[in-house]
């Protein structure tokens, strides 16, 4: 096993110094619910009034992020996708919403998820037109930042289709930041801009991180495995450069959570999760809130699989091996815990024992001496006190993964009479 030098070299040297988009937010990755994955451009409200783009659907959801306890777990933002505008802008060159599926327009969907205690999310692109073939923002940058300001609008979504040159592309994606600074609103700015960009020459992320606050880096996710698959093999072919990247104010999104929704067995809706929660990715669901088993809810809404995805430290876990049919990923995190996933790859036959010996993780300091060990995914378990030189097995499903978290043991403390007592192992 091995590996993971040139991954903690870059994280010590981004950790040292880089520098993010100057705008407070996203200090740890965002998280809400968007409708692209599950909703696409549906526009056909006669036909579908509960499945259309509209603001009923975003009504809906909002309420129900409330009732049902994803704003508790930290869910915070309602974001709109593309197919919200109106054919045309107005005659002062602004953006408008469809006026028969957002009879209010944004501004009175922005006021009613405020009131529920949520944030509005919105998406644009930096070319001609967005992918959908709605109005772009090219040449009207500032005039569309101070618009969503105006609306109380808090995270653009900045697509980038349609436009016809690196340059534009480059200066599209850092004069969209600067007009969303400049409107004096806190604007969440979730950018494209290495996705488009990769193809033709590699990504500065420095540059990326001063301007964005979560980039897409790979396609759009499907709900199928072989994309999650896709997902996780890019990011890993290509962690040695993205990886480093990653820190408050600034995320690599590998795209949004399809949890809940038809193409993905359980297993691997624990692996999403899991590997979501190591790769620090901002976590927008996109599926349907109204009828979401709860079995997906609970594993959408796990606390402690969430508290590693949000660790204050603010480090991208990366994989540290691959041997036969395993992959092996870890992330440090704060107060000197890591989290562990071991993800079967294997889709053929039945559960696999997968044996790790703990003196490789965290280059040899993760359970140095010792740790405490709980199971998080599938299934909650205390394993117990393990020592560096320990090897843990554990069984791992098909396409399915087992997520740890390791700790420093409470240190012991003394009784009355001096004698010591010690944290029982479980």
């Amino acid at each position: 096993m091995g590996g993971a030098g040139p991954v903690l070299a870059l994280l010590a040297w981004f950790g040292a110094g880089a520098e993010a988009l100057d705008n407070g937010l996203a200090l740890t990755p965002t998280m809400g619910w968007l409708h692209w994955e599950r909703f696409l451009c549906n526009t056909d409200c006669r036909a579908q009034p509960q499945a259309c783009v509209s603001e009923q659907l975003f009504m809906q959801m909002a309420d129900i992020m409330v009732s049902e306890g994803w704003k508790d777990a930290g869910y915070q933002y309602v974001c709109i996708d593309d197919c919200w505008m109106a054919p045309a802008r107005d005659e002062d060159g602004r953006l408008r919403a469809d006026p028969d599926r957002f009879p209010g327009g944004i501004r009175r969907l922005a006021n009613y998820v405020h009131s529920k205690g949520l944030k509005l999310g919105i998406y644009e692109d930096v070319g001609n037109h967005t992918c959908a073939g709605y109005p772009g923002s090219f040449g009207a940058y500032e005039l569309d930042a101070q618009t969503f300001a105006d609306w109380g609008v808090d995270l653009l979504k900045f697509d980038g289709c349609y436009c016809d040159s690196l340059e534009r592309l480059a200066e599209g994606y850092r004069r969209m930041s600067l007009a969303l600074n400049g409107t004096g609103r806190s604007i969440v700015y979730s950018c494209e801009w290495p996705l488009y960009l990769r193809p033709f020459q590699k990504p500065n992320y420095t540059e990326i991180r001063q301007y964005c606050n979560h980039w897409r880096n790979f396609g759009d996710i499907f709900d199928s495995w072989d994309s999650i698959k896709s997902i996780l093999d890019w990011t890993a072919s290509n962690q040695d450069s993205i990886v480093g990247a990653a820190g408050p104010g600034g995320w690599n999104d590998p795209d949004m959570l399809v949890i809940g929704n038809f193409g993905l067995s359980w297993d691997q809706q624990v692996t999403q999760m899991a590997l979501w929660a190591i790769m620090a990715a901002p976590l927008f669901m996109s599926n349907d809130l109204r009828q979401i088993s709860p079995q997906a809810k609970a594993l959408l809404q796990n606390r402690e699989v969430i508290a590693i995805n949000q660790d204050p430290l603010g480090r991208q876990g990366y994989r540290l091996s691959k041997e036969d049919n395993f992959d092996l990923w870890e992330r440090p995190l704060s107060n000197l815990m890591w989290a562990v996933a071991m993800v079967n790859r294997q889709e053929i036959g039945g559960p696999q024992g997968y044996s790790l010996p703990l003196s490789v993780l965290g280059n040899g300091l993760a359970c140095n001496p010792s740790c405490l060990i709980t199971r998080l995914l599938p299934t909650r378990a205390e394993l117990g006190l393990y020592s560096w030189v320990d090897i843990l097995s554990q069984q791992v499903n098909p396409t399915g993964t087992v997520l740890l978290r390791l700790e420093a043991p409470l240190q012991p403390r003394r009784t009355q009479s001096g004698g010591r007592l010690r944290r029982p192992i479980l």
